[in-house]
């Protein structure tokens, strides 16, 4: 099931590259999900502010015209970067392999890439409307979607590991 989890935010990520990022550190800024080490950045004013913002620019920037193609190479590099970096993120709280975390999320941003743009573009064409109608269910979808996977992690992750849930508060 973590897996599985860390796979639908990597689809998240597919839709949005920075949304699951934000809503990640919003988690732990708001103490919902608890990293340590090095991974305790995420709790940050600044990293909230930061992903906050990008994601912010990226909502914007989608809906104009001359914003290339998330299937496009620089767009398909950075949504699997960063779907990489939540999956190994949220390794440690899941207690999966870091690499496997890595590996799943990724696989998860490429389905989600293509089955975005695939829904997208079939969505524009069927219901013939302006791109920006279906960016902006698209956007709502991505951020519905990215806290609900990460409330299922933060809250129930006791019913996913079997432990006794030591490292996170309700």
């Amino acid at each position: 099931m973590n897996m599985l989890l860390i796979a639908l935010l990597g689809g998240c990520t597919g839709l949005r590259t920075f949304t699951p990022i934000a809503v990640l550190c919003w988690f732990a800024w708001r103490g919902q999900l608890h990293f340590s080490g090095w991974r305790g950045f995420t709790a940050s004013v600044i990293a909230v502010g930061i992903f906050t913002l990008l994601a912010l620019g990226e909502l914007v920037g989608d809906k104009l015209p001359n914003t290339p193609s998330r299937t496009k190479a620089g767009g398909l590099i950075g949504r699997a970067l960063f779907s990489a970096f939540c999956g190994l993120l949220l390794a440690q709280p899941l207690l999966l392999s870091p690499a496997t975390a890595i590996l799943v999320a990724v696989v998860g941003a490429l389905i989600g890439t293509y089955a975005g743009w695939f829904v997208r573009t079939r969505s524009v064409a069927a219901f013939k409307c302006p791109d920006w109608v279906v960016a902006i269910t698209e956007d709502a979808v991505c951020i519905g979607l990215s806290i609900t996977f990460l409330h299922l992690i933060a809250y129930h992750g006791t019913a996913f590991l079997g432990n006794d849930g030591l490292w996170m508060t309700r």
